[in-house]
């Protein structure tokens, strides 16, 4: 099953659903193991001619021999995608990856019709580009064969971490669900600080994105924490040390977390919302 055959259907077909798709293709899948089901008649013909996936209007006809099915729909969209979709679900049985915030497991399973291998995970819009972060949690019914599916499908469009307890969720939806928006903050700040002290624009964009870009792949190529990274390129009494010091007096570390647990308390009272 998880071998290259697998066939995965997605239902849905915008933005993070075309993002998966094009990183599957691009990673080895065969357009022909991939079935898409969209309403917008101008974007199925999009997927189909860009990506030689099967490309239907209505979910059930595309998930009708899937191994897996991606639920790449809105949330408030979800109950009603998946009373469409509980007849074929219950015959086929297929493993159901859904990639909306703050529906559960348990209720994308109980909307299905009860006892399905279930994956609930959170990508970002980097996935877009093939540089994707996603926490993923599965229910108890999913197999070793199934959570490697997953992984491989959510892998295509950059890392994907597996998070035991879904009650996490709403922390990594709040951490790199939501992170991307904070990091583009960062920069947008470190422009308008840098144009202000006498810079033009179009440097400063450049300089403070090529640095964020520089930075973050030390981060990861370098395999050091970040406090590491940051202590090498602090020389006592210089000018990243009185940057930091600034940062510090401001609270900033403080400000960070005051931001994710809004965000953490957002995600768990949207998911409410869906009781």
């Amino acid at each position: 099953m998880t071998g290259s055959a697998s066939r995965i259907a997605f239902v849905g077909g915008g933005n993070m659903a075309r993002s998966l798709i094009g990183a599957l293709v691009r990673a080895g899948s065969a357009g022909a193991d991939i079935a898409v089901a969209e309403p917008n008649a101008d974007l199925r013909a999009a997927l189909a001619r860009d990506f030689g996936v099967a490309a239907h209007a209505e979910g059930a006809d595309a998930a009708r021999d899937a191994d897996a099915i991606v639920l790449a729909v809105k949330p408030q969209a979800m109950k009603t995608v998946c009373a469409a979709l509980r007849e074929v679900v219950q015959a086929r049985r297929p493993l159901i990856v859904s990639i909306a915030a703050g529906i559960r497991l348990d209720q994308i399973d109980a909307w299905l019709g009860g006892g399905l291998a279930v994956v609930r995970c959170m990508p970002n819009t980097p996935a877009l580009i093939g540089a994707g972060a996603a926490g993923l949690v599965a229910n108890a019914r999913v197999d070793a064969s199934q959570r490697e599916l997953a992984q491989r499908i959510l892998d295509a469009a950059g890392l994907a971490v597996w998070i035991a307890d879904e009650g996490l969720m709403d922390t990594v939806t709040a951490l790199s669900g939501s992170g991307p928006a904070y990091f583009f903050l960062l920069v947008e700040a470190l422009e308008d600080a840098a144009v202000a002290q006498g810079l033009p624009r179009e440097a400063a964009r450049a300089l403070a994105t090529q640095t964020c870009l520089g930075a973050g792949r030390m981060l990861r190529e370098d395999g050091e924490a970040p406090a590491v990274l940051r202590q090498r390129v602090t020389s006592p009494n210089g000018t990243t040390q009185a940057a930091l010091d600034s940062f510090e007096a401001d609270a900033l570390r403080a400000v960070v977390a005051r931001a994710v647990a809004a965000a953490t308390q957002r995600g768990q009272a949207l998911s409410a919302q869906f009781e």
